[in-house]
């Protein structure tokens, strides 16, 4: 029984993180119309990062239904992807997890948001047609991006 539950977990760590670019995202985004997407950028190594994940997943738990679709984006480097997709699955995360990988790191950012630095944490909320929302760079209170998120629902 064990050894049932040890490769089950090994299954959900080894789940590769798809690549994302700046020519991929905005694709992502629009294969995501008629949800409400909120697309968390983080690393491991970012200690906000990884105190908001736990509870991003919860809000996605709970308003997935109602038809919120979290999308994490890892800025770590690909020698670190284990690390990324180990604590995904530690943190509860459901969803595909996505390893930034840009053809050049800043016309990313630019695509994501042209005031954006690239800092992290950062999260990016749109709407169900599509169109970007909200953005919060730097630790956000989960009531704030809750109640973002439930106007848009």
């Amino acid at each position: 029984m064990k050894w049932i539950f040890v490769l089950a977990a090994l299954s959900v760590i080894a789940e590769p993180l798809a690549k994302i670019n700046e020519i991929g995202y905005p694709k992502m985004i629009a294969a995501q119309k008629g949800k409400v997407v909120l697309v968390d950028f983080w690393a491991t190594w970012c200690v906000p990062c990884r105190k908001e994940m736990p509870e991003l997943a919860k809000l996605e738990a709970k308003l997935k239904a109602k038809g919120l679709v979290l999308i994490p984006i890892s800025a770590d480097e690909p020698e670190n992807e284990a690390s990324a997709r180990e604590f995904l699955s530690k943190a509860g995360i459901k969803s595909q997890g996505y390893l930034k990988a840009p053809k050049d790191d800043d016309t990313f950012i630019r695509t994501i948001d042209p005031k954006w630095g690239g800092e992290l944490p950062a999260l990016v909320l749109y709407d169900r047609t599509g169109r970007k929302a909200q953005i919060w760079k730097g630790e956000t209170a989960i009531a704030v991006i809750e109640a973002a998120v439930n106007k848009l629902l």
